[in-house]
């Protein structure tokens, strides 16, 4: 039993950073810059960071959602 949690939590420690990943490699090519004001590169960077780590929990909660409905197609018959 806790076994398979622990198994569990490293999958999820392991999406997570995965998709937080993912997402910022895809962020970089956007050019926040021309949405705030000259010398606020603390603020721009502050939100790519934000943003990265929402989109990221979006998309790891939907991927490990699915994994375990996935799983529990099992109990279906």
């Amino acid at each position: 039993m806790f076994v398979d949690l622990g198994v569990q939590a490293a999958i999820s420690i392991i999406s997570h950073s995965v998709f937080i990943m993912i997402t910022w490699r895809a962020l970089t090519s956007i050019r926040f810059d021309v949405l705030f004001k000259k010398h606020k590169v603390f603020e721009a960077r502050l939100f790519m960071v934000v943003l990265t780590i929402v989109i990221a929990s979006v998309l790891s909660h939907f991927f490990l959602d699915l994994l375990n409905w996935s799983q529990q197609l099992l109990y279906l018959f």
